[in-house]
């Protein structure tokens, strides 16, 4: 008998008030059993617009994009079969989700990756230094273990399998590049199917200062580095 899987949202956000009712609606209806809004300390209306929308908010004061991966890791069912990330700022286009799970669903990979590069980008969406920082990582990524990347797009899916057996760590910056690493180290299925995206509501709290910028790339080629030469 089929069985349909039980896949589950993870949208971490902060101070996306004006962008995660949109982020939510543009949601395919019945895709998921659940979707969950980590609120990692924000100092506007975020969470109570998503809870409106019937997201499950969870808060996660620690600061860092992997920090509000985690903790909505940790609050997964046991049962859930497929984990999709998606950034609350409404610069993914949440209507491609059934391209990210399609190889899943179809037995053809464990991880997919909506890369940006491979798909249609408003122009401005992704700023010089992002653009930059993901060809260098991708360049890295290949030179140590072969294999072609094209982004680090947080837009993906894993199946909740393939996830556990990762042992996620990093909680900033660090956390896209980790999972693709670690992914290959595993010797997991991984696909890249294009994805849109366009300029975010407000400013990015990454590559939108220079010192996130820094801070980013710095914690982004530390990790590369850090497990290149731990093999």
């Amino acid at each position: 008998m089929y069985h349909s899987p039980n896949i589950s949202i993870i949208i971490p956000a902060i101070n996306e008030e004006e962008s995660i009712g949109l982020v939510l609606n543009d949601i395919p209806k019945d895709i998921a059993r659940e979707i969950i809004v980590v609120d990692n300390g924000s100092h506007d209306n975020t969470a109570n617009v998503a809870e409106n929308l019937g997201a499950k908010v969870m808060l996660e004061p620690l600061r860092g994009y992997g920090s509000a991966c985690l903790r909505g890791i940790s609050v997964l069912k046991k049962d859930t079969d497929i984990v999709v990330f998606l950034d609350g700022d409404y610069s993914d286009y949440p209507q491609d989700m059934h391209t990210i799970l399609k190889p899943i669903l179809t037995g053809n990979a464990e991880m997919v990756i909506g890369s940006r590069m491979l798909g249609v980008r408003e122009k401005g969406a992704l700023l010089p230094q992002a653009l930059f920082g993901n060809k260098l990582a991708a360049f890295l990524i290949r030179l140590f273990w072969g294999f072609r990347y094209t982004d680090l797009g947080p837009f993906r899916a894993i199946t909740y399998k393939a996830l556990l057996s990762l042992n996620m760590a990093d909680k900033n910056f660090g956390w896209t590049v980790e999972m693709q690493i670690k992914a290959l180290k595993k010797g997991l299925r991984i696909v890249e199917v294009p994805v849109r995206y366009r300029r975010r509501i407000g400013k990015s709290k990454t590559t939108g200062t220079f010192s996130g910028t820094v801070r980013a790339g710095t914690k982004i080629i530390y990790t590369i580095f850090k497990y290149g030469f731990s093999r």
